[in-house]
């Protein structure tokens, strides 16, 4: 037992002096029980959000205003599925089974980003989407490629160069609508108005009420807390929106010459916790279609798994 001990000790001492080193944790490096879990949780629910968050915007390819919006959506649509396929296939990397994670997934037993549980409501919505939610995933998730476990922080560099495009198509998309029609005006101002409070809670909750950022910031899983990241994404927006010709719903949002940065008004974190219980206004919905989708896909899995399997004694 002592020498075990002291073998586990070494690891530690081994890991923490990676961290230290700003050195990257691989696969088959030794990695204390809790942070391989802390990584499975948020890889997981990472990936999750960006199969669910297909839903919202594909609601809207049948309809989109032309062939070329059509083929802008699809794209990024297409993206997001390969956003979610790059982090399975990282959590994988920890021990984790997709088939265990996907179960999880629909049995409520793991999350995905509270903010595509609101629905789409008009085609602005897709503008708002590219610029406010990307752009607050953009924000979270560039640090994340200076995360300390390798394969997570792969996966986010080209993540995040997609993101990125997805942010400047629904900036354009809005700026166009924005120089349109009073209609087309008024369409994009309200669907700013219905996502801006939504996509500020996407960074989590105050730190004072976080479980699990201190921590992922001591292994560096993370690089900054939850309200350094939602003032950046704040100080960003605002600058955007003036060149959009659109307001942000928030009357307390101002610049702050001491800070120097905007202050702006309290989230209503109620609500916040509420769609996380599974009480916003698409939750049910959206499991229930990813359910649907899953149960429907079975027998291209299935077909999948016996070609490999066939290809592979072959081969053998």
């Amino acid at each position: 037992m002592t020498t075990m001990a002291a073998d586990a000790g070494a690891y530690e001492a081994v890991f923490d002096a990676a961290l230290a080193a700003d050195e990257r944790i691989e696969p088959r490096d030794w990695m204390p029980d809790e942070y391989r879990t802390s990584l499975i949780r948020q890889i997981a629910q990472h990936a999750h959000s960006e199969i669910i968050g297909i839903q919202p915007e594909a609601n809207w390819i049948t309809r989109a205003p032309s062939l070329r919006r059509k083929a802008i959506l699809m794209a990024k649509v297409q993206d997001e599925a390969g956003h979610g396929l790059y982090l399975y296939s990282a959590v994988e990397t920890l021990g984790a089974r997709r088939e265990d994670l996907l179960d999880k997934l629909h049995t409520g037993r793991q999350k995905y980003s509270s903010i595509f549980n609101y629905p789409t409501l008009t085609w602005a919505d897709v503008g708002a989407i590219g610029w406010l939610v990307d752009g607050a995933a953009i924000t979270n998730q560039v640090p994340l490629c200076r995360c300390s476990y390798g394969p997570y922080a792969r996966a986010m560099v080209r993540i995040c160069k997609e993101e990125s495009f997805h942010q400047r198509q629904g900036y354009e998309l809005l700026l166009a609508l924005s120089r349109g029609t009073e209609a087309q005006r008024a369409m994009a101002q309200d669907a700013v108005d219905r996502w801006w409070w939504p996509s500020l809670m996407m960074f989590g909750p105050p730190d004072d009420e976080s479980a699990h950022s201190a921590q992922s910031m001591a292994w560096k899983i993370k690089r900054h807390s939850n309200d350094e990241l939602r003032q950046r994404f704040v100080d960003i927006c605002v600058p955007q929106a003036e060149s959009l010709g659109l307001t942000l719903p928030d009357p307390e949002l101002r610049w702050n010459e001491e800070r120097g940065h905007y202050d702006f008004g309290p989230i209503d974190w109620a609500e916040f916790r509420e769609v996380l219980r599974g009480n916003g206004p698409c939750n049910a919905q959206r499991i229930s279609q990813r359910r649907r989708a899953h149960e429907e896909g079975a027998w291209v899995r299935e077909a999948a798994a016996a070609y490999a399997a066939k290809h592979g004694e072959a081969r053998s």
